[in-house]
């Protein structure tokens, strides 16, 4: 994990928490069906330290995400102890990704 601080109205504050973590792409089919990549317990737990500090409800966290070339901006859900990463149709159709494959995901998160 990398830090930098910056200076905010007078406040020294951590500028950016990257990770890295590897994992599946699997299928929801809930209301609203979407394709996941589940964050390892370490890396969760490190994100949980921060979530009060940068969620902006429901303990989504905002953060720029990447797979292969392809950056977007998404918010990670909380989901029975640990965070999902939402991987949009243009990033999985852009990598060439499909439901099963295993991906290196890149995560910065904004502090």
């Amino acid at each position: 994990m990398a830090e930098a601080a910056r200076l905010v109205r007078g406040h020294s504050y951590p500028d950016l928490m990257d990770l890295e973590f590897s994992g599946q792409i699997w299928f929801w089919k809930g209301p609203a069906p979407w394709y996941f990549v589940t964050v390892p317990e370490e890396e969760s737990d490190n994100l949980e330290a921060t979530a009060t500090s940068v969620s902006y409800g429901w303990g989504m966290i905002p953060v720029t995400a990447q797979i292969g070339e392809t950056d977007w901006e998404t918010s990670l859900w909380p989901k029975d102890d640990r965070y999902i990463v939402p991987v949009k149709a243009d990033v999985r159709k852009a990598e060439g990704l499909k439901e099963g494959d295993t991906v290196t995901v890149r995560l910065a998160v904004s502090l």
